[in-house]
């Protein structure tokens, strides 16, 4: 096969057939639904059929003990991955299960305010209706910029006028091809507790941005960070992570079905939380999981972020491109900064038409409907968006093909 780069690609040719000669998967489809879930290295499947293997041969808790360091590894290459300590990390079954533990960590009483953008996750949106039903917490929303993303000089007035129990940001938003700006976020939540200090807490969702760009939890001043391994990271289904800050460690934050991994029965009527992340966890883990994300992560280290953040950008920008020169065909990203989720509109069409259809073609997109961000799909004025969402092993000719598969559908 013959492997077409773009002008300003990061990685050449023979890389890139490497990345692909490593990926089973590049030679069945064209795999444009990354941020869904990426496909597999081969070296992230052998690992978790390796440790199948021995759990079928000698029995799930002995494989799991004989593995120990290689399951200690997990927590080491997050920890890189992430720019904090083995001890600051939780293995949870996805990113959804890694908002929640922290979520109900936080300490809420009635009229406490959460304050959040208006690009969040539509699960973190209907966990926080949840709260408001059951304890009477309140929603703030964030302005957006005009050109997308979290207004930064409305995000500091809210801070301080409703110096909110929980800040809460989706980095990347399942929908959009939006990147916020959670540098200068990070900044001004930093300034923000200084003159009020132990009052907020802040969880970013890094669900989308979890192997697109480097990650320092140092540098974005979060208290928790939430991530999936299974999209961008291309580490296996039913995988996340949660990093828990020293801060709210110390102050004894806790999920609220706190689980006999996370803390020890110690007479009738209490217990002791574990004092790491520990606590954040349930006994019962698929540790062939553990074991695959462990080797993804570890594959997307060795890559180096920088570059795979500099690749995915270059094949998002190329496919907006390409098509915003079709006929009917609405790109809908906004922002000042845009990553790898490419999402698009397509007059007098039908979402699910159109899937079927590349599908057919062994092209693999997703639909996108208004109930999945109904704040942001109500100001661009649609119900629907089709979303694809390259990554660094896929290649010009692959986005060429699904353009033209496009042109002939609609």
């Amino acid at each position: 096969m013959t492997i077409h780069t773009p002008a300003d690609t990061v990685f050449s040719t023979a890389e890139i057939r490497r990345f692909r000669d490593e990926t089973t998967g590049t030679r069945q489809v064209v795999h444009l639904n990354n941020a869904g879930s990426g496909l597999m290295p081969d070296v992230v499947t052998q690992a978790q059929l390796d440790h199948l293997t021995l759990e079928s041969r000698i029995g799930g808790y002995e494989a799991s003990a004989l593995q120990a360091e290689v399951i200690k590894g997990f927590y080491q290459q997050c920890a890189l991955l992430l720019n904090c300590r083995p001890s600051n990390i939780a293995f949870t079954a996805s990113a959804t299960d890694a908002y929640t533990r922290a979520l109900s960590a936080v300490p809420f009483e009635k009229d406490d305010v959460i304050l959040t953008d208006r690009d969040d996750f539509v699960s973190n949106q209907i966990q926080f209706l949840s709260l408001q039903k059951r304890i009477g917490v309140r929603i703030v929303h964030i302005n957006n910029a005009a050109i997308g993303g979290v207004d930064l000089d409305d995000l500091q007035e809210k801070l301080h006028h409703y110096k909110p129990r929980l800040l809460a940001i989706t980095h990347i938003p399942t929908n959009s091809g939006l990147v916020q700006p959670v540098e200068d976020i990070a900044a001004i939540y930093e300034g923000y507790s200084k003159t009020h200090p132990g009052k907020t807490w802040y969880i970013l969702d890094a669900c989308q941005s979890a192997g697109q760009m480097k990650l320092d939890v140092k540098a974005l001043q979060c208290d928790f960070l939430s991530m999936t391994c299974r999209k961008f990271l291309r580490g296996p289904r039913g995988t996340g992570a949660l990093f828990i800050s020293d801060r709210a460690l110390q102050a004894g934050l806790e999920p609220m079905f706190i689980d006999m991994r996370g803390a020890e029965w110690t007479s009738k009527d209490t217990y002791q939380q574990q004092p790491d992340a520990k606590r954040f966890e349930d006994w019962e883990f698929a540790y062939s999981t553990v074991i695959g994300t462990k080797a993804a992560i570890e594959y997307c280290l060795h890559i180096g972020e920088e570059r795979i953040w500099q690749q995915v950008r270059l094949m998002a920008a190329i496919t907006r491109e390409k098509l915003a020169a079709l006929d009917k065909v609405r790109v809908l990203d906004r922002g000042p900064e845009r990553g790898g989720l490419v999402t698009f509109h397509v007059d007098g069409n039908d979402p699910v038409h159109i899937v079927q259809e590349l599908l057919q073609r062994k092209i693999n997109v997703v639909p996108s409907y208004r109930a999945f961000g109904l704040l942001d799909f109500d100001e661009k004025g649609v119900k629907w968006a089709v979303r694809a969402s390259p990554h660094y092993y896929n290649t010009v000719d692959e986005i060429d093909f699904f353009i033209a598969s496009l042109k002939e559908i609609i």
